[in-house]
């Protein structure tokens, strides 16, 4: 039997071994698309002991925040709220947690939270039930007194080399601008642009988002869907100039409906009358909005990154009493490739189509989607169309083998910008970790079944390259912003 976890974890084969310790192990991290905040790295935040750090809880202004990953898991245990998203006392939540995750063989919470324990504490034991009180009093001791441990020694710790948070076009940009006056911070933090609320025209709350997004440019109103476009060009160059590199649209699907003349406009006076918009109002809608959004990051160099088949808040009375973003929400099925080819040759036709990252909480979108990156790749721009990582409910490790396989067989994958966190924890880091370790054993595995050659310059170049330098390469980050 294998120890569990021990320095080989995941790794199969010993060219899958020398693949990672060799050349992944060592290597920087770009944290392209993420949830961390801003001001929690300006400030260099402690925190007080792991559930803080791990589970969060009420904000003061009556919010929670926190990891909606390890929420599920509690709540699959019948674990009430109070526990869950805050009230019982830290510690009693902790071991909550934990006994929840003794139930949870098979499910990569096992191993992130293992990770993170080794990686960032130093602690090499299970976590188990018996174990709880030792972890929280070993890690609550370093999180309180560890200069490593306050928000950037982690990342320094975790060789952080770059982060992109994701941020409203209608915010303020403070802590990005503290941040980038900072000279003793090591590690880039730039914004990245995510203009969802402009596009959500049938969503509740259009209008007042409007209305936000109308003050963050200094006028009273914004009165059309052109003035919509214009406001929207406008903050993405404040994003810019703070070194925006990446745009982020989390969509349900992805439109392509140009529509009639005017009928863009005419959904936008309606939805702004609090009017019902119809289905194809708020395709022509949003149509425009992408042609245009995408136009701007082509002409700026910024990277467009579209999420979609993802149901959103589907539990109404729990979304009305603890609000978005915490756990409640679960893969959707959609079919938009017709409509993402169409959105792309639009933009081809014109020369404005960008680097674009697409992502589908639908596995079963990945063999559609390296299908269709082929179809817009450039002649001079290496792998300017990606399959994005496996994302949320697929960042399993047979999710990550699925997209790597999906990506393999019908792209290059040598041009693959590799694993982002996608999320609100600052430990989170240790899933690159996984990520390469799942990569270096795939690869591994090929060369030892003789299925790609043992040749050390070209598995030396793929190993770094996906780890650390197409990323580096494809968001510019040796460019100034």
């Amino acid at each position: 039997m294998k120890p569990f976890m021990d320095r080989d974890f995941l790794l199969e084969t010993e060219t899958a071994r020398r693949l990672f310790h060799d050349w992944a192990e060592g290597l920087p991290l770009i944290d392209y698309h993420c949830h961390i905040s801003p001001r929690e790295i300006w400030e260099d935040r402690r925190f007080r002991d792991l559930t803080e750090v791990w589970l969060g809880g009420r904000q003061p202004d009556g919010s929670v925040f926190g990891d909606h990953y390890k929420w599920r898991l509690m709540r699959a245990d019948g674990a009430g709220e109070d526990f869950v998203t805050g009230g019982q006392p830290p510690f009693r939540r902790f071991l909550r947690f934990v006994q929840a995750l003794e139930k949870a063989p098979g499910n990569p919470m096992v191993h992130w939270c293992h990770m993170e324990l080794r990686q960032f504490f130093g602690y090499e034991k299970p976590l188990t039930a018996e174990t709880a009180g030792e972890v929280w009093e070993w890690c609550g001791e370093k999180l309180r007194t560890d200069a490593e441990l306050s928000v950037r020694g982690i990342l320094r710790k975790a060789k952080v080399a770059f982060i992109g948070t994701t941020d409203d076009p209608a915010d303020s940009l403070e802590w990005h601008r503290l941040l980038r006056a900072d000279g003793s911070l090591e590690t880039p933090v730039c914004p990245s642009f995510r203009p969802d609320k402009a596009l959500n025209i049938q969503k509740e709350g259009f209008a007042a988002y409007i209305a936000r997004l109308a003050a963050s440019v200094g006028k009273d109103t914004l009165s059309s869907a052109e003035e919509v476009c214009a406001a929207l060009t406008e903050r993405l160059e404040a994003f810019c100039a703070l070194g925006c590199r990446a745009s982020d649209h989390g969509l349900d699907t992805i439109p392509f409906r140009p529509g009639k003349p005017g009928e863009a406009e005419e959904a936008f006076r309606k939805a702004l009358r609090g009017e019902k918009v119809s289905l194809e109002e708020a395709e022509a809608y949003q149509t425009k909005l992408l042609l245009h959004l995408a136009t701007a990051y082509r002409r700026r160099g910024v990277v467009m990154q579209l999420h979609y088949a993802c149901l959103r808040n589907v539990n109404k009375p729990m979304f009305a009493r603890l609000g978005p973003d915490t756990g409640y929400d679960m893969i959707g099925k959609t079919d938009c490739g017709g409509a993402l080819a169409a959105l792309f040759s639009r933009l081809e036709e014109t020369g404005d189509c960008p680097k674009t990252i697409l992502y589908s909480l639908d596995s079963g979108d990945n063999a559609m989607l390296a299908s269709l990156i082929g179809c817009f790749q450039s002649g001079n721009e290496p792998g300017k169309m990606q399959l994005g990582s496996a994302w949320w409910f697929n960042d399993t490790r047979s999710g990550m083998e699925a997209q790597l396989r999906s990506l393999a067989e019908g792209g290059l994958l040598g041009n693959f910008v590799g694993m982002l966190t996608d999320s609100r924890s600052f430990l989170s880091y240790a899933r690159h970790d996984y990520f390469r370790r799942i990569f270096c054993n795939l690869l591994g595995a090929w060369v030892e079944n003789g299925e790609f050659p043992a040749d050390e310059r070209i598995l030396k170049n793929l190993v770094e390259g996906v780890c650390y330098w197409n990323a580096r390469r494809y968001f510019a980050l040796d460019r100034e912003a």
